[in-house]
């Protein structure tokens, strides 16, 4: 009795064997190794990555017009960032409009906290930068492009209620293109508001 070994199976392999009743020049068995699948998140579908894509340049977009017609910035680098969460991943906890806006908001009172106690500059936009964090854990907000408007507020020293209430607007306008943008493309936009 002749016992046959177990097959390798550290590396996954194909195998092509020839049939034994017709003559060949080719090996028995062929074993191909198949190269490992590579970790990551699953590529997107084409529709989807262009409804996201255009609707991200549309919130930005929106940003300039209503800035515009205000006659004040509205687009603000974070925001560019905070629309590439909700277009991108709107199914990720820094997405939901309670982090985009309460994070934004959130973010933008330690940055002026900051600013009162060590009035505008470098040092104090680093510290507002890292406490925003903390400020957005604790509130259950989490929403990482928010930490730059605190070292933007710290570093500028923008009008109080001005900026506080335009970045208000421009939060609710990208949650708004955001659920626009999750209709058109099936996605699920929110997964949760509170």
């Amino acid at each position: 009795m002749t016992t046959t070994p177990a097959p390798d199976t550290t590396l996954p392999t194909a195998t092509a064997t020839a049939t034994e009743t017709a003559p060949s020049t080719a090996p028995a068995a062929v074993a191909v190794p198949v190269a490992p699948r590579r970790p990551g998140p699953p590529r997107p579908r084409p529709r989807v990555l262009l409804l996201s894509t255009a609707g991200s340049v549309a919130a930005l977009l929106l940003l300039v017009a209503v800035g515009t017609v205000l006659d004040q910035p509205l687009l603000i680098p974070p925001l560019a960032a905070s629309m590439a969460l909700v277009a991108g991943a709107p199914d990720l906890p820094l997405s939901q409009p309670r982090s985009v806006v309460g994070g934004q908001l959130l973010s933008a009172l330690t940055g002026f906290a900051v600013l009162t106690v060590a009035g505008p500059g470098l040092w104090g936009a680093a510290v507002a930068g890292g406490l925003a964090l903390g400020v957005m854990t604790m509130a259950r907000t989490p929403h990482s492009p928010a930490a730059a408007t605190a070292v933007i507020v710290a570093v500028t020293s923008p009008p109080f209620w001005l900026f506080l209430g335009l970045l208000a607007l421009a939060c609710l306008l990208l949650v708004a293109v955001g659920l626009g943008a999750a209709r058109v493309t099936g996605r699920t936009y929110p997964v949760y508001w509170f």
